[in-house]
């Protein structure tokens, strides 16, 4: 007879994890592969590969943890809290603050980086701060309303916003602040850019995406959904635009047209959970997504085929992201369930 394998076998077999106390805000891998999970009791946890059985613990922020990225050096994570505090957090555990902005909450964060250029953005209340890697401000800017998300473009020239009422793009290295405004009403949610840098997308608090043609400005809106979309994340070529916030992994397809007047693919549904959280495979047409039950599958979009990475029990997933060349797997939940998957071959 046939042996059944357990649902967890992936996460058994090459996974490590741990259960913390506080909810999984954020995760996320540096340049050299480390893990870095922000948790809402303050702390970032630790992970490396080569000693994945050992987790570090910093406490970096005096409250919670609100947001978290790679640091743009390459090594470690910058975060922002409701203490005020724009964090470093070294591969180490050694953590340094960059900016305080006094009692104003650090909600959002975004980073860049290439050969010549290190970016952090972050969002505090109205303001958009953008500093180079050393925490120096290049840009400050003010938004109508409190921005909600912001994203590079693949370039690093632009820098997006989201925010009541639509979306504004600015360019970093620019004298003037003249932002192309997006303009759509409602309450936008957060907020990606296509790899090719000619689409931008928000999510919003209407169950819907809204997105904007940059070349003539043409509006795009993608309905449908049960729930607040709280994770949007494009494939490697722009071709298709993953999202939760359904009973599937909705996939809005930016080709041939689309995505207006086509109808999106749905990928791992059919039992009534909702997709919570997801991330595109930085290489491959695949997508790593959540469920609010605490499945984790990784979908193949080509051929349809899901692989369970971890059977549901562990909480709804809040976190998920890839490390740069796709062969690990970092995913959190609201429970503080931390896990690392490695897909790499043997």
């Amino acid at each position: 007879m046939g042996e059944t394998v357990s649902a967890d076998h992936i996460l058994e077999t090459r996974g490590v994890s741990a259960q913390f106390d506080a909810h999984v805000i954020a995760c996320a891998f540096d340049k050299n592969g480390v893990a870095g999970f922000g948790l809402g009791d303050g702390s970032v946890r630790l992970n490396a590969r080569e000693t994945p059985l050992t987790w570090i613990n910093a406490e970096t922020h005096d409250g919670g943890l609100l947001c978290l990225a790679a640091d743009p050096s390459g090594s470690g994570f910058v975060s922002g809290g409701d203490d005020g505090a724009l964090m470093r957090t070294a591969a180490d555990g050694a953590t340094s603050q960059i900016a305080s902005f006094g009692s104003k909450w650090v909600e959002q964060v975004a980073s860049f980086a290439d050969a010549k250029t290190q970016l952090i953005a972050v969002g505090v209340g109205k303001r958009l701060v953008v500093m180079n890697g050393k925490g120096e401000t290049l840009k400050s800017v003010e938004h109508p309303s409190t921005v909600t998300g912001i994203a590079f473009d693949a370039k690093g020239k632009r820098v997006a916003a989201s925010h009541y009422n639509g979306a504004s793009l600015w360019f970093v290295a620019s004298k003037t602040d003249n932002p192309r405004r997006l303009e759509w009403k409602g309450s936008h949610t957060g907020i990606a850019f296509n790899p090719e840098g000619d689409h931008v997308v928000t999510s919003m608090q209407e169950n819907s995406l809204h997105g904007w043609r940059l070349t003539d400005g043409q509006h795009m809106r993608m309905s449908g959904y049960p729930s607040k979309t709280n994770a949007m994340s494009f494939t490697k070529n722009g071709k298709w635009l993953a999202s939760s916030g359904a009973e599937s992994i909705v996939l809005w397809p930016f080709f041939g047209g689309g995505p207006m007047g086509k109808s999106p693919t749905e990928l791992a549904g059919g039992d009534d959970v909702l997709c919570s959280f997801l991330a595109s495979h930085p290489l491959q047409d695949a997508v790593a997504a959540g469920f609010s039950d605490g499945l984790m599958v990784l979908a193949d979009i080509n051929n349809a085929r899901i692989l369970p990475i971890c059977g549901p029990g562990r909480g709804e997933v809040t976190a998920v992201a890839w490390n740069a060349s796709g062969t690990h797997l970092a995913f959190g939940t609201e429970t503080g369930f931390c896990a690392v998957v490695d897909f790499s071959k043997r």
